[in-house]
């Protein structure tokens, strides 16, 4: 059993980050452990995390949504967690992906504000609209999980509808996120020089990219260390980057950061650590088609290149067109830089473009991050 939950915990790990690019949604980790609601289970199990986000990826029909977690420091030491659970939570704070702080609420709220997030959390809101007046504004910005039939449901405390649509980032988050701060303080794990650094840090660690930096706190207008409350140093600008999101079957199955720094390779099965696999989401005729390693994607300067590597060759859909006479063939060995609108097609039903480029709509529920969790550790809800 302990194996299983151990699966299922590392499989957890790869949704929950602190890169402002790529999450989606901003957790209140302590409360939703100790939402005994959801599972009939036992007092808090970091297993209902799972149950969460899988809830999120059915709210917005897309795979892998990665989540940022703000954690009250008590969890570390909670007696009805498990050691492992315990020892999980303290890996993922020395390693950054989560925040871990004595007074987490009000970093919570902060960090939705800034990126235009939803807040997923089991404690009403009511008493805060005077000083997050987005919370009313904004319907759906401040979501419970309840349970439901095949699991938890979203609905809104605060305003109607039950889905999480993001609200427009605040004004200051464009000028905080463009820059690179440093924590005074040795081995911060959210501004320092390489992350991480605590005792759990090398401990049953899995392959995933390195998480982007996350928002400074503002504390009276000055970037600030939310962990240790000192004043962050500007170091210069962040390196350019650009989020890019792979479709199949008409979900988005996975979004990446690409940077000049580090180009990116996805196929059915590339080799390398930075490499986006496919394979797992392809039909048989699919995996014949695309190649192991198909499409190298480069950031330079303001253009992402796309150039097709495989044996088969791809195409490009300009502005999203799916109308056959419109799209434009990429030979193997060939590039082209990729225009607002452009999708890269590998395959029929197989696409690569900006979010905000690829149709919208699933005709089916999402993979769950839960599908290896022991069904001893929970009862779902029929």
């Amino acid at each position: 059993m302990r194996f299983e939950i151990s699966k299922v915990l590392d499989a957890i790990e790869g949704r929950v980050c602190t890169d402002p690019q790529l999450v989606r949604a901003v957790i209140d980790l302590a409360e939703i452990i100790r939402y005994q609601d959801l599972d009939g289970g036992r007092p808090a199990s970091t297993l209902r995390l799972g149950m969460v986000i899988d809830a999120l990826a059915r709210s917005l029909e897309e795979d892998s949504v990665p989540v940022y977690a703000v954690v009250h420091r008590g969890v570390l030491s909670d007696a009805d967690l498990t050691s492992n659970e315990r020892m999980v939570v303290r890996r993922w704070a020395d390693d950054g992906l989560v925040e871990v702080l004595d007074n987490p609420g009000d970093r919570m709220l902060e960090v939705a504000d800034l990126l235009g997030l939803p807040v997923l959390s089991r404690v009403r809101f009511d008493g805060l609209r005077g000083r997050f007046p987005w919370l009313v504004e904004q319907p759906g910005r401040a979501l419970a999980p309840v349970p439901g039939a095949g699991g938890p449901v979203f609905i809104a405390h605060v305003g109607g509808g039950h889905t999480p649509v993001p609200g427009p980032p605040s004004p200051a988050a464009a000028k905080l996120l463009a820059r690179e701060w440093r924590c005074p303080e040795s081995g911060c794990n959210l501004f320092g020089g390489g992350g991480g650094g605590g005792a759990f840090a090398d401990l049953a660690r899995v392959d995933r990219a390195p998480t982007g930096q996350p928002p400074p706190s503002l504390r009276g207008g000055v970037p600030t260390c939310p962990r240790h409350g000192t004043r962050l140093r500007d170091v210069g600008p962040r390196p350019r980057s650009e989020v890019l999101a792979v479709r199949v079957g008409g979900l988005i199955r996975r979004r990446f950061v690409l940077t000049e720094e580090q180009p990116v390779t996805v196929g059915r099965a590339p080799d390398g650590s930075n490499g986006i696999m496919l394979g797992q989401w392809l039909n048989d005729e699919a995996r014949r088609w695309i190649s192991r390693s198909h499409l190298r994607f480069e950031l330079r300067g303001a253009d992402v290149v796309a150039t097709d590597v495989s044996t088969n060759g791809s195409g490009i859909r300009p502005a999203g067109s799916m109308a056959e006479a419109d799209r434009i063939p990429l030979p193997p060995q060939q590039s082209r830089v990729l225009g607002a609108g452009d999708m890269v097609e590998l395959y029929p039903g197989v696409q690569i473009a900006r979010p905000g480029d690829l149709p919208a709509g699933a005709p089916y529920n999402p993979d769950s991050v839960m599908s290896e969790a022991p069904t001893m550790a929970m009862r779902l809800p029929r």
